[in-house]
């Protein structure tokens, strides 16, 4: 038998491929179904299975463009309802993958009909169970993103996971690998390890969640406090999850429509639709970019900020890169949180768009020295710090600021475009996400801080003490 984790670090998300006796089964499957299909040739075998933990809020899972290529099966455990038809698996069930089986066990918490799969090798043997968003390595799934109104509340699915962790997960041997569907940098979980799995023996002494003499009162107490609103494109992904979406192939064809700098001008001066340079953070400074842009660097969690800052997933986007061999990876990587309608890009870069003559933004930086200089002296008008408020408490510079990136379109209000703004992030990714959007919402005179406070901590800039977070929400 085979397993195999497959990390993504843009979503801190992990899917599993495994394999035994020429069949396959995919958990957790990402929207782009080519790598799976190449994966199965390889080892000459057939997709038999698609199980999901549960409807994702963080992306769009590709179960059913892959059940439409293969004819696999869909499992969901119980209580999933969707547009597409599926196989509602029960508690305890058992599928037999070639010469291996996987076990279903209903952990309801996170969400409702959430599951877990329980592995048996050929030998008899079950190395690991894959626990979804029920159980993470130092942390366990938040309980807030399915409640309804009226119906079940934060502290009811707490419950539930309480009951579901107690009954199920914790009773397994303690040698057992936990493999979790997220690690560190998702928020469907509050405090993640970077891990990406672990011993469940380890686990039963590390996590403070699966402490043993902890009542299910304190349990509930522990894992909703420190809980922040999630960002604002989750309840759109469920709800993706649940539906029938446009194919994965026609959003990247469509997507990866090259366009001259004629058009793309045009289209950029159009209200309803975004631009997004995707290039690196020193491309996009030194060089500029098409005026109004916003900058979300391919190489950071792109997705993530793509679908915490865009508020329309039908938003029309044209974007700019760095390397036209990366266009249909940036397609694919806004279609993973559901932003099907990217329609384009700038065909030869900025390069092309300057030889044409065309006019450029930039946004003005200056190094962390400069920063600490400008502080003491007085002259700094707006200094600010856009990491999470959960950062900006456990330590940040005095007299600066915090307006979350994450929350940036409901605290616009705050914003004086007459003044001039500094920002910082913790190594300058956010800043310079936070500084594009202030010029394209009319703030002229912003300013990043290049190496954010990772570099302000080695000047003189006076830092309040440090405390340790509790979560990193």
């Amino acid at each position: 038998m085979k397993i195999e984790q497959l990390f993504t670090g843009c979503l801190a998300e992990m899917a599993y491929y495994i394999e035994s006796n020429g069949e396959v089964a995919i958990v957790d499957p990402l929207r782009e179904t080519e790598p799976y299909l190449k994966m199965a040739e390889a080892d000459n075998a057939k997709i038999k299975y698609i199980f999901l933990t549960h409807f994702h809020a963080d992306f769009v899972s590709g179960q059913y463009d892959l059940a439409q290529k293969t004819g696999a099966k869909i499992i969901f455990g119980p209580n999933a309802k969707t547009e597409y038809e599926i196989y509602n698996g029960t508690d305890g069930e058992v599928f037999k993958l070639g010469d291996a089986q996987i076990k279903l066990l209903h952990t309801p918490g996170h969400t409702m009909e959430s599951s877990s799969y329980l592995i048996t090798d050929e030998e008899g043997n079950t190395p690991c169970i894959l626990t979804g968003d029920a159980l993470f390595i130092g942390d366990v799934g938040r309980p807030d993103l399915a409640t309804k109104a009226g119906d079940i509340t934060e502290a009811d699915l707490a419950g539930l996971l309480f009951d579901s962790l107690r009954n199920k997960i914790m009773p397994l041997p303690d040698d057992i690998l936990v493999y979790p569907n997220h690690g560190a940098g998702s928020s469907c979980g509050k405090n993640m390890s970077s891990e990406t799995f672990d011993t469940l023996g380890n686990q039963k002494k590390t996590n403070y969640a699966l402490r043993a003499d902890m009542t299910k009162e304190e349990f509930i107490q522990e894992v909703t406090a420190g809980l922040k609103p999630p960002p604002q494109y989750f309840p759109n992904n469920v709800k993706m999850n649940k539906s029938i979406n446009t194919s994965i192939d026609e959003v990247l064809h469509r997507g990866s429509t090259a366009l001259d700098p004629a058009t793309f001008k045009e289209m950029s001066e159009k209200s309803d639709i975004l631009v997004i340079d995707t290039r690196s953070k020193e491309s996009y400074t030194e060089e500029g970019t098409v005026p109004g842009a916003w900058f979300i660097g391919i190489d950071g969690s792109f997705a993530p900020w793509v679908g915490a800052l865009v508020t329309n997933i039908q938003q029309k986007i044209i974007f700019i890169v760095e390397d036209e061999a990366r266009v249909n990876e940036v397609v694919t990587r806004f279609s993973r949180v559901g932003y099907d309608n990217s329609i384009g890009y700038l065909v030869g870069g900025i390069a092309n768009w300057k030889a044409q003559g065309l006019d450029v933004d930039k946004i003005g930086s200056i190094s962390a020295n400069e920063f600490a200089k400008k502080l003491a002296d007085g002259t700094m008008e707006k200094p600010v710090d856009v990491r999470k408020e959960s950062e900006y408490l456990s330590e940040h510079v005095q007299g600066v600021e915090n307006f979350p990136l994450d929350f940036i379109h409901s605290n616009f209000a705050e914003i004086d475009p007459n003044k001039e703004y500094f920002l910082h992030c913790a190594s300058g990714y956010r800043s310079l996400i936070a500084a594009s959007i202030f010029k394209a919402n009319g703030v002229k005179n912003v300013t990043d801080v290049r190496g954010g406070f990772k570099d302000l901590k080695e000047t003189n800039a006076p830092l309040t003490e440090y405390v340790c977070p509790t979560t990193l929400l």
